[in-house]
């Protein structure tokens, strides 16, 4: 993925998860002289800003909900995210239920992001999840997710040096995510995290889990068994040592099951452009862009968010 001049830390935004963070972060007051929000406008790039410094960001690559609620993902679990579809759209990408002060400002957040050069790549019919992976896997540098969704948690890898900047709780609060936190906190590997997922299920993504099965027997499970591949072997053998009573749920559950992993584990081997394609290496803003982009932080009431960002780029040269 690097192509020439690699890159010394890839830094991948789940966009969604942060503008939303921002939105709800920074008061709505803040607006424009039309009276549209700016709110997360401000706070995204403030978050960028402070992240890319504080983590060393050498690349950044915005990845982008194209579908946020693939049709392949629901035909398989018809519930998925289906708790956030504002609207139901024949032949295309559902409408999610968003806050009509969030919606207005999310393409002003991608002219930004463009004016600011960093790189923005979504993938069709697939979720930034999706984009994530794919980077994080093939990257081959050091990487830094940055999300407040846990379901990437199944991407870190200390060998291949992938961390999550984890967001829940706030900024102030971020939380760095390898091998050993996930083992610490939910007793599996990351790359067994997808597996834990299912079976212990996940209301926010509407994912319904095993009935029966919650988190100290999901990760006693893949501790004994490993995967859910080989969970499930052993559950069609008579002569293994698995409970009855463990036989019997995942048995109940094996619809679910079987579809499961394809709508969970994210997408690893999207078609995207190379990083250097993209244009994902940070650099100072000059010239017309940078005329353009003080001029819009003038014209939308950006602040001082603008500056940090372009402080923060000054510094990548």
């Amino acid at each position: 993925m690097s192509g020439s001049g690699m890159p010394h830390r890839l830094m991948l935004l789940d966009t969604a998860s942060l503008y939303f963070r921002a939105f709800y972060g920074v008061p709505d007051t803040i607006r424009r002289a039309d009276g549209t929000p700016v709110n997360a406008v401000r706070g995204l790039l403030d978050m960028i800003a402070r992240l890319t410094t504080d983590y060393q960001a050498t690349h950044l690559v915005a990845c982008w909900d194209d579908d946020w609620r693939p049709q392949w993902r629901v035909d398989l679990i018809p519930s998925y995210k289906s708790h956030r579809v504002a609207e139901i759209v024949a032949g295309g990408p559902d409408i999610e239920v968003v806050p009509e002060a969030l919606e207005a400002q999310i393409p002003m957040i991608r002219r930004v992001l463009e004016l600011a050069g960093i790189a923005v790549v979504g993938a069709a019919e697939h979720e930034a999840d999706d984009v994530v992976g794919t980077y994080a896997s093939q990257a081959g540098v050091p990487v830094d997710v940055v999300t407040g969704d846990r379901d990437l948690f199944q991407v870190v890898s200390d060998d291949r040096g992938v961390r999550v900047i984890y967001t829940a709780r706030g900024m102030r609060n971020l939380e760095v995510v390898t091998d050993a936190v996930i083992v610490g906190k939910y007793r599996v590997l990351p790359e067994q995290y997808a597996d834990y997922a299912i079976l212990r299920g996940d209301t926010s993504d509407g994912l319904p889990g095993v009935t029966g099965i919650g988190e100290k027997t999901a990760a006693s499970l893949l501790g004994e068994y490993g995967t859910l591949e080989l969970l499930l072997e052993a559950a069609a053998d008579s002569q293994s040592g698995l409970s009855a009573p463990v036989r019997a749920k995942l048995a109940a559950a094996t619809d679910y099951l079987t579809v499961a992993p394809a709508v969970v584990n994210v997408v690893r081997d999207l078609g995207l452009p190379t990083l250097e394609e993209a244009g994902a290496q940070l650099h100072p803003i000059v010239g017309d862009s940078r005329a353009d982009l003080e001029s819009l932080a003038t014209e939308w009431n950006l602040g001082g968010s603008v500056k940090r960002l372009l402080d923060a780029l000054d510094r990548r040269h």
